[in-house]
């Protein structure tokens, strides 16, 4: 009996946040966020919880996977291989 694999809703919910913690801190690196006072102070705010975030993802992320049993078509596979590539992004653009 074969079981068609379905993404839930917290996967989804995974894979965006992944996409926003990546563009949101790789713009930070690419873009003069002190160019405005405000601006620099919202990046500020913002910075450590983003930093968390990338470093504990993908932990999270292999943990959904290995709970999906491996499936490669879960997202959490593919929010963990994006945030891995954004931390290698960022040691490189150090």
């Amino acid at each position: 009996m074969s079981v068609i694999f379905r993404n839930s809703r917290d996967h989804k919910v995974l894979f965006v946040i992944s996409i926003a913690v990546v563009i949101i801190v790789l713009l930070g690196r690419v873009v003069n966020v002190y160019y405005f006072a405000v601006s620099g102070a919202i990046f500020e705010l913002i910075n450590l919880p983003l930093l968390a975030l990338l470093f504990g993802l993908p932990l999270y992320c292999l943990y959904v996977f290995w709970k999906d049993r491996f499936n490669a078509k879960s997202l959490a596979l593919y929010s963990a291989l994006l945030l891995t590539t954004a931390i290698f992004l960022l040691i490189s653009l150090g």
